[in-house]
């Protein structure tokens, strides 16, 4: 017995031994940060960049190879297909055409699957060259505004108690414009101005509006939760939105932080990035966030129609006003690398 023990844990060790190589496979055609310029570069990532000035169908290939942005790639392009397949559902059942209070419905799904296809996109087709790399994070961005836009909606639409819209209706969709826009610029920004040197400046201009943002959004949920009286706490609504709190804050952590690539640098080229972390943790809120919101919305009907009316046209402008907002900043910023790049080359 004691052998057959022995044996076991021998052959244990070995794999555990085994673990680094097997979770770091990588296509042979990836390439050192060192042969890729430095705008490509991640922290304590060394290897496994693809290289520059490729045809666009190499990148669209890389799709099905092993690189250090492939999950990155994937945990939003599943997470999109997921989406669609729930919009393909819910069409079947929720008039979308007609019922005006399902139009803030259909914004934060749309905006959701916005936001991970233009990830997607940026992650999959960055390589390509630095004006490119520039100009598909830029348009990350304009999806990002987008979702922060929908989810504000979401949640201020049907999630919302009536003691809190009567103090922040004022205010709490032009705010939520504002900061949306904010957050692009200042990503977008951030992204052409400062690089890992200036992490401090970048993390103020990118993070300090995503996060002004997200505490307006997610403030009409966080009231419900504290404020539910006890025969409303397994609702099953309220129990989604705890999730998408929970897994957005785990998100923000990792987006912030680079672990565990830094307890192990150059060994995370592959698989264990936290960038990676945070892309399935805001997958699982966006996920978590939806359903909450497709349940509120066949539940609290009685509720919404009284607090907002017939204003689901207006919020529809705003959406339109903040993607054409949005994108203009995305292109504005966009010509700004351009003509750097330009007076770099001579």
């Amino acid at each position: 017995m004691a052998t057959v023990i022995t044996e076991k844990l021998s052959r244990l060790f070995i794999n555990l031994r085994q673990v680094p190589q097997l979770m770091a496979p990588l296509s042979p055609s990836t390439v050192s940060s060192s042969e890729v310029p430095k705008v490509f570069w991640k922290p304590y990532i060394h290897t496994g960049y693809r290289p520059v000035q490729q045809t666009w169908c190499y990148y669209f290939s890389t799709l099905f190879q092993q690189h250090n942005e492939a999950i990155n790639v994937w945990t939003h392009l599943v997470a999109a297909l997921i989406l669609l397949l729930r919009f393909q559902q819910l069409s079947q059942r929720v008039d979308f055409g007609q019922d005006l209070h399902a139009q803030p419905l259909l914004i934060i799904i749309v905006a959701s699957i916005t936001y991970l296809t233009f990830s997607t996109l940026a992650h999959l087709l960055q390589a390509k060259s630095e004006f490119w790399h520039y100009s598909f994070f830029f348009m990350d961005y304009v999806g990002v505004a987008i979702y922060q836009y929908g989810s504000a909606l979401g949640h201020y639409y049907y999630a919302i108690e009536p003691s809190w819209h009567e103090k922040i209706k004022g205010f709490y969709m032009p705010a939520a414009v504002l900061l949306a826009l904010l957050s692009c610029a200042g990503s977008c920004y951030a992204k052409y101005r400062y690089h890992q040197s200036a992490r401090l400046l970048s993390r103020l201009c990118q993070e300090l509006p995503s996060s002004l943002a997200y505490m307006l959004d997610i403030s009409p949920v966080v009231h419900r939760i504290y404020t539910a009286p006890p025969s409303e706490r397994a609702d099953p609504a309220l129990l989604y939105h705890k999730c998408q709190v929970l897994f957005f804050l785990i998100g923000a952590f990792f987006f912030s932080h680079p672990y565990p690539e830094k307890w192990f640098p150059g060994k995370c080229h592959f698989f264990g990035q936290s960038h990676q972390i945070f892309h399935v943790c805001l997958v699982l809120c966006t996920l978590a966030q939806i359903e909450a919101v497709v349940l509120d919305y066949e539940s609290r009907r009685q509720i919404y129609s009284t607090l907002q009316g017939d204003l689901a046209h207006n919020f529809s402008a705003l959406c339109l006003f903040t993607v054409t907002c949005s994108v203009l900043t995305a292109a504005y910023m966009a010509r700004k690398v351009k003509n750097k790049l330009s007076f770099k080359e001579e």
